[in-house]
């Protein structure tokens, strides 16, 4: 019995609701991102790093990141990428599963099950 391999462009992200997030005057998304932990804790009290770093996505991760609403597949998002974007885009699909995986690594989204 073979078994059945999951497609990434199949996967349906959302946004992790633990971190806050807002659009900048020039449309850009802005994801606040809290330092907790102990050595973070010792470097905010040491060095007087921030408690909370700002990540800003640039037009191509601001576009993608308020297409994702925790419905659509990231093949989904890929279209309207792909109409605003153009060849400028391109490798698109390469290009958005990256993004995507980056912000999953650092646990700005989340995947719910696919469709």
């Amino acid at each position: 019995m073979s078994k059945k391999s999951e497609n990434f462009l199949d996967f349906v992200p959302k946004k992790n609701p633990e971190f806050e997030w807002k659009l900048k005057e020039d449309g850009c998304v802005e994801i606040a991102m809290p330092n907790r932990g102990f050595f973070n804790r010792l470097a905010q009290i040491i060095w007087k790093r921030p408690k909370v770093s700002y990540i800003s996505l640039d037009e191509f991760g601001s576009f993608i990141w308020n297409q994702i609403d925790g419905e659509r597949t990231v093949l989904d998002i890929s279209v309207p990428v792909k109409e605003h974007f153009g060849e400028k885009a391109e490798p698109l699909l390469e290009r958005l599963c990256t993004f995507v995986k980056t912000l999953s690594n650092w646990k700005f989204v989340i995947f719910l099950k696919m469709k």
